[in-house]
């Protein structure tokens, strides 16, 4: 499993900190939420703060941008030092060639899906893509409700998988928490307050007692083939099952 935590919900007047604790505690990734107040409702930041934070952080940025015409700019966000660029499939009419430049340009590419979006969308550019996104809320804002219908999708986009499309999903995955003998999820935020080990402990136990109903872990490599990854204690094998 990989643990992506949003800094949408962290102290945006002291980010460098927020990375710095996230770091600290054994996370690989970092999730930036890029919203225009466009294509949402919310304005939140964009290249010129990434840039400036990219020297402070050796985690993994991975940069989702809630923007109209993200093809606008692919290269702004490279040259800020994003690690990976998730458009949404509603925000850009050329899917294809946006994925396919943000390859180019050297980072890894994802689609994301909002709720009423169906999953066949991406049926055409999954060989374009390295991450496969759906939404289980509507873009915006955090501390949303989670919209059970998610379920059904990520169970489709599952049997994709296993026909060999290696799609990954992610169901606001940094703050999926599920409770004790409940079917039904609750989102947790890493911010405002450390301790992040202790969060991280409780969702590396959840990944590894939900491993075959939440499979969000799967990552495909360059050369086609698909390799699980997880951070969770007490996996001390570099992360691979």
């Amino acid at each position: 499993m990989i643990l992506s935590p949003s800094l949408l919900s962290a102290d945006f007047g002291n980010l460098e900190q927020a990375l710095k604790d996230l770091e600290n505690s054994g996370l690989s990734w970092v999730h930036w939420d890029v919203m225009d107040g466009l294509f949402v409702p919310n304005i939140t930041f964009g290249q010129h703060v990434i840039k400036m934070l990219r020297p402070k952080s050796k985690l993994f940025f991975d940069v989702h941008l809630m923007i109209e015409k993200p093809e606008r700019y692919l290269e702004d966000f490279k040259k800020a030092g994003a690690d990976m660029l998730v458009i949404h499939a509603e925000a850009t009419n050329h899917i294809q060639r946006t994925l396919a430049e943000i390859r180019r340009l050297g980072m890894r590419a994802g689609l994301a899906l909002n709720p009423a979006t169906p999953l066949n969308v991406c049926e055409y550019v999954l060989d374009d893509t390295d991450m496969i996104l759906l939404m289980s809320v509507n873009p915006g804002f955090g501390g949303q409700s989670f919209i059970p219908a998610t379920y059904e999708k990520s169970v489709r986009s599952a049997k994709c998988s296993a026909a060999g499309n290696a799609i990954s999903k992610s169901t606001e995955a940094s703050r999926l928490k599920i409770r004790k003998n409940s079917a039904k999820p609750a989102l947790m935020s890493w911010f405002p307050a450390p301790p992040f080990l202790l969060i991280l402990l409780s969702m590396s136990a959840i990944g590894h007692s939900k491993r075959k109903q939440y499979n969000v872990n799967t990552i495909r490599k360059n050369n086609g083939t698909s390799q699980r990854m997880c951070k969770c204690y007490p996996c001390l094998d570099n992360g691979r099952h």
